[in-house]
């Protein structure tokens, strides 16, 4: 049975100045850490921290649709509309995107080892879960370049550099795929980062996951993102490293500056630290 994203509130009103903060709770989400940085270029982006946390799927796609109403309604009076960057882990599930093909699943509808959503964003079937860190970009387009082909390219740019910079795994794009791959130059057979979007009216949302600590056993029971050739790989994976609170927290911090730096947000190093060093 593929299911879809159930009842979810919105959350409160943009705070104003350089940086705010605060807890909000959205429904049953588990509280996140807030904060509202006004950057050098003036532009505003709201960064909401769960990275540590298990959120579950059709609650996080609620909250992103939510957001995505705001941002239209904010355009359509003329107000300002900031950018908001969500991180997160899952629980088990398996996503599809609006035209995945049901073929790609490697078990029985009637028996699915986890939650199996259909999704309005791009691309085949994917598995999220715990060790895996989701970034959600809800980004208006009007503040960068209104390209779809753009900021998909932006999004890698930001895990090539992530990984680069915090794990020194050179990583690269793979021509007509979208996605980051490790391996050979003439053997990227190891996706490391899928990414799939929606855009509507501009504003951009679902997003990006990284594999950092992941299970990559659920993998094996569907063809991910529709590709029968190349295998899924993780940082820990690859690095052999066992100590996964301190992966999750070097990518972590590793995705909040380097989105920072390919989006262009104009963020000091105070502002910075102070999304960092907020629990």
């Amino acid at each position: 049975m593929v299911l879809q994203a159930g009842a979810f509130s919105c959350f409160s009103s943009i705070p104003s100045g350089r940086i705010s903060s605060s807890n909000r709770q959205p429904s049953s989400l588990t509280t996140s850490n807030f904060i509202s940085i006004r950057g050098r270029n003036g532009r505003t982006c709201e960064f909401h921290d769960l990275h540590k946390e298990l959120v579950p799927y059709a609650e996080a796609w609620k909250w992103q649709k939510d957001i995505v109403a705001e941002k239209k309604a904010l355009i359509e009076t003329n107000q300002d509309c900031p950018d908001t960057l969500i991180v997160l882990q899952h629980h088990p599930v398996y996503t599809l995107g609006m035209g995945s093909s049901l073929e790609h699943l490697n078990f029985d509808m009637d028996d699915a080892p986890f939650d199996v959503y259909r999704t309005e964003r791009g691309g085949e079937v994917t598995y999220h879960g715990p060790g895996q860190l989701v970034m959600y970009p809800i980004v208006n387009l009007r503040n960068h370049k209104m390209d779809i082909h753009w900021y998909l390219r932006a999004l890698e740019e930001v895990i090539i550099r992530v990984l680069s910079s915090a794990f020194s795994i050179e990583a690269s794009r793979v021509d007509g795929l979208t996605g980051v791959w490790f391996g050979m130059i003439l053997l990227c057979d190891q996706k490391l980062a899928a990414i799939g979007v929606k855009v509507s009216r501009w504003i951009a949302y679902h997003g990006v996951a990284l594999n950092v600590t992941t299970d990559l056993a659920p993998f094996e029971s569907i063809v991910p993102c529709g590709i029968k050739d190349r295998r899924v790989g993780s940082i820990k994976s690859l690095l052999g490293l066992d100590d996964d609170t301190q992966l999750i927290e070097t990518a972590y911090k590793s995705l909040i500056k380097e989105f920072s730096e390919v989006f262009d947000l104009g963020i000091d190093q105070i502002a910075y630290s102070s999304i960092l060093d907020k629990d």
